[in-house]
């Protein structure tokens, strides 16, 4: 059994490594997905003993938690976590909408999709521009003292954001964009996360796969949020991951989120996939163990 992590100041626990969904059901998010190939990724991450399960409303409005709360019937529920997400608007033209009756709505609405009667984690999706945060995540508080919820969340708040919401010490987890080519949440948010006994889930871990190992030096037009300069030296560091990957019969992809997943900051890591093949590949990555000099190593290799 694979150690497990607990989330935040919740009694919520899970693998380290768990499964990003939006490939499953997210239609308006990418183009030919196939409604059984994501029931095939959910079952597969379930049946490699990966227990969490990252969705969102807008993951096919709806239909990954759908999907989800189809296969789920199939399993052991007390042996999966559930995390989802709300926040878009679909009467405003899915634009944020943080209003604590708007939450409370949405709370109710995943929990009819995911065909449950409890959520494990559940985020506040994105910010919007008007609700004070302290109200919007009183609207978790509440949910979790009915027990709809078990863990409260934000995704996408900047720091300033979350310490608003966080007055009352009730935040248990963060998730936002972080990996090796993008860190910013090292520098201040990282700390106070610290401090605060608040779990960190980071999406895009491997950087819209240009930390998979796939890619060289020529392909810099696919990826122009780099300058050229940048681009090569991720490229150059991704090629040293591959023999320490080579040496462990790994692949490029699976070293990397073995970095997540030996890394104290980071609680859980939530690789996506369209195929199962995918997941099964991802699970191995829960088998590779890092030396510290290697853990090291590829920390120096990335940094700026």
């Amino acid at each position: 059994m694979a150690n497990l992590v607990r989330i935040g100041k919740s009694d919520v626990e899970t693998t380290a490594l768990g499964l990003g969904t939006n490939k499953v059901g997210g239609h308006n998010l990418f183009p030919n997905l196939k409604d059984e190939d994501g029931y095939a990724v959910v079952r597969k991450a379930l049946d490699e003993g990966i227990q969490l399960l990252d969705t969102a409303f807008i993951y096919g409005k709806g239909r990954s938690e759908e999907i989800i709360g189809d296969v789920l019937q199939d399993y052991d529920r007390s042996k999966v976590v559930l995390a989802t997400k709300a926040a878009q608007d679909p009467l405003h033209d899915y634009q944020p909408n943080n209003d604590p009756e708007f939450l409370t709505l949405q709370i109710d609405a995943a929990l009819r999709r995911l065909k449950t009667d409890y959520i494990d984690i559940f985020y506040i999706h994105f910010p919007d521009e008007t609700t004070n945060k302290y109200e919007a995540i009183n609207a978790l508080v509440k949910a979790r003292k009915e027990g709809k919820i078990k863990a409260i969340g934000v995704s996408n708040f900047s720091l300033a954001q979350i310490k608003e919401a966080n007055v009352e010490d009730v935040i248990d987890v963060v998730e936002d964009d972080y990996s090796l080519v993008h860190r910013d949440a090292e520098k201040e948010l990282f700390p106070y996360l610290a401090e605060h006994q608040i779990s960190f889930v980071p999406y895009f871990p491997l950087a819209s796969g240009i930390l998979t190992g796939k890619y060289t030096k020529k392909d810099h037009e696919r990826f122009d949020q780099y300058s050229e300069a940048q681009f090569n030296q991720i490229i150059e560091a991704t090629e040293k991951v591959r023999q320490i990957a080579e040496a462990k019969q790994a692949t490029v992809a699976q070293v990397i989120l073995a970095w997540y997943l030996k890394n104290p900051a980071i609680s859980v890591v939530i690789p996506g996939a369209r195929k199962p093949e995918q997941v099964e590949s991802n699970a191995k990555a829960m088998e590779i163990e890092l030396s510290e000099q290697e853990y090291k190593e590829i920390d120096e290799w990335f940094k700026n």
